[in-house]
């Protein structure tokens, strides 16, 4: 196995309180901090942002000696994933890389890659295989929202739904402004991503999953988004 790039390319978010919890490591953040974000902020300085949550593996293209690395999610080269659709993911970078060459030493953007089904079908036709949400710099910092969403929108780089941007909100009126899904018409939308910034900095993050959402369950059948292998002619 090859070393790896960086330490992470990202870390788990943890859960709100009626969010599925998918894996044993999950966690909940506290009572207090979804007050925050679905009820009442301590004060104006809160900002609450709400994202649609997208269904695919965890990527990231980081500038490293002035050349562009794709890692998985633990911040391997995706060069050495025995997982194709990171192969994939390879041949979208390099073939798109005049996205991310603005990208100082260090940064990194991270997102999903959509490409093969993990847990929710999507119609990618129409849609970028990749989307980010994130962005760090050099020091492991994540940048502030307005900030992301300036540069992806500055260098056309694909990114989430935003569902909300401004006082606390609640999961049920969160739902309702992602409705039926934003991105590649899913069969079921997985949820949401919620995310706090204050005084300049990110603050938490937390997300919620709907009830019956199954983990992983496409990615045994080996099934591809629709649309994604017409990208490849």
């Amino acid at each position: 196995m090859s070393e790896k790039v960086i330490d992470k390319n990202y870390g788990s978010i943890p859960h709100l309180s009626t969010s599925k919890l998918t894996q044993q490591a999950d966690k909940r953040i506290t009572e207090g901090q979804e007050i925050i974000l679905t009820k009442k902020a301590r004060d104006w300085k809160d900002l609450i942002i709400v994202t649609e949550k997208i269904d695919g593996s965890n990527v990231g293209i980081i500038k490293q000696g002035g050349r562009l690395i794709p890692v998985s999610r633990a911040g391997y080269d995706c060069h050495s994933s025995k997982y194709e659709q990171h192969q994939y993911f390879i041949k979208w970078v390099y073939k798109n890389e005049d996205l991310f060459s603005f990208l100082p030493e260090g940064w990194r953007v991270c997102g999903e890659w959509c490409a093969q089904a993990h847990g929710t079908l999507y119609d990618i036709t129409d849609e970028s295989p990749f989307v980010a949400f994130d962005i760090f710099n050099d020091k492991n910092i994540r940048l502030l929202f307005i900030d992301f969403l300036q540069l992806c929108l500055l260098e056309s780089i694909p990114m989430v739904p935003v569902l909300h941007f401004g006082q606390p909100i609640s999961i049920v009126n969160a739902l309702k402004l992602m409705g039926n899904g934003h991105y590649g018409n899913p069969e079921k939308p997985e949820g949401v991503v919620y995310r706090v910034e204050r005084e300049g900095r990110v603050d938490f993050l937390a997300k919620w999953v709907r009830a019956d959402k199954e983990d992983g369950k496409y990615l045994d059948q080996d099934v591809w988004n629709k649309g994604f292998l017409l990208m490849l002619l």
